[in-house]
């Protein structure tokens, strides 16, 4: 996602996205380096399944036409990931619109880390991350493209996980703080609140997304009700679906799958690495490969690092 390609489509932007574009493009710069974050984040989270969030933009953009599992994630990991890079911009003081979080007028309980630590006093202070900033930004520019108001299920099930994402983020700061006095005493502790690393967001909304609820529509066409009995109704942080997913065993443009074929797969193991699961039955073949790595590395003074070339021998199960 470029900046500048998302821009010169401003004529078809509507709304904040066209707004945004106009008046804060370095805030749409932070939104497309966010976008990227997210992706690279779903492609580590799925490196081991069938369907590897591949960055092939025929096949991805068709991913994204569907209202299956998958596309829950990608919508949640991308929202999370603008509201991610635009908070940690505003914490890097990259832009003039945000910096850090003001505490003046906000008095919370006593940091979590701080309790039981007897005779030790505590501020808010240091360089607080922004999230309500980067929240919002996300808010506006990702829930553009779906109005709100419209009722069909598509709009309702993407907002839905464009929340989600951003609240895998908001809901899970954490308190920092650094101890200030004579000798090491920690007489006074300043205290900040931060972001959680996005790893850990990926983490999060993959558990998510493995217990993501199929729903469908309400009679309204303003609500979306949980597929099967006795299913409570999914709360916020849920990822939703209203479609089952293709089995991406084999290429399709039509779905978005690339199919598993060549795939590099575990002949160990039993989970969705493993070569039974992810070459979907049909066998898998082993071949070796060999690499020129750099070994034997040495430091020169000064300033130079000098390596042999090492031949290595790897062996690879591949899909057929």
């Amino acid at each position: 996602m470029d900046p500048n390609s998302i821009c010169r489509k401003t004529k078809r932007l509507a709304g904040k996205q066209a707004e945004l574009c106009q008046t804060e493009p370095e805030i749409v710069q932070e939104v497309a380096k966010g976008a990227r974050l997210g992706v690279r984040e779903c492609q580590y989270q799925f490196r081991f399944r069938r369907w590897n969030c591949t960055s092939h933009s025929k096949y991805f953009g068709k991913i994204l036409q569907q209202d299956i599992r998958e596309t829950a994630f990608v919508y949640a990991i991308t929202a999370a990931g603008v509201s991610h890079a635009v908070t940690q911009a505003c914490s890097m003081g990259e832009l003039l619109q945000c910096g850090c979080e003001a505490t003046r007028s906000r008095a919370p309980p006593l940091p979590p880390a701080l309790t039981g630590s007897e005779g030790s006093a505590w501020e808010w202070g240091g360089c607080g991350d922004d999230v309500d900033f980067g929240y919002e930004k996300s808010r506006q520019f990702m829930d553009a493209k779906r109005k709100r108001g419209k009722s069909d299920i598509r709009t309702l099930i993407d907002l839905h996980n464009n929340e989600a994402g951003r609240l895998a983020v908001k809901d899970h700061m954490r308190t920092e703080c650094k101890c200030h006095g004579l000798s090491g005493s920690c007489a006074l502790r300043t205290c900040w609140k931060k972001m959680p690393p996005f790893r850990e967001v990926g983490d999060r909304l993959l558990e998510r997304f493995n217990g993501a609820f199929k729903v469908m529509g309400g009679n309204d066409g303003k609500t979306l009700i949980p597929v099967g009995r006795n299913i409570k109704p999914p709360d916020r942080q849920d990822l939703i679906y209203s479609a089952d997913s293709p089995d991406f065993c084999v290429a399709n443009r039509k779905t978005g799958s690339l199919g598993t074929r060549g795939r590099v797969c575990n002949s160990t193991a039993l989970d969705m690495s493993g070569c039974d699961l992810l070459c979907c039955g049909r066998g898998h073949r082993d071949d070796t490969l060999l690499l020129e790595e750099n070994c034997l590395c040495r430091f020169h003074w000064c300033c130079v690092v000098q390596c042999r070339k090492c031949t290595v021998r790897k062996e690879l199960s591949l899909c057929i």
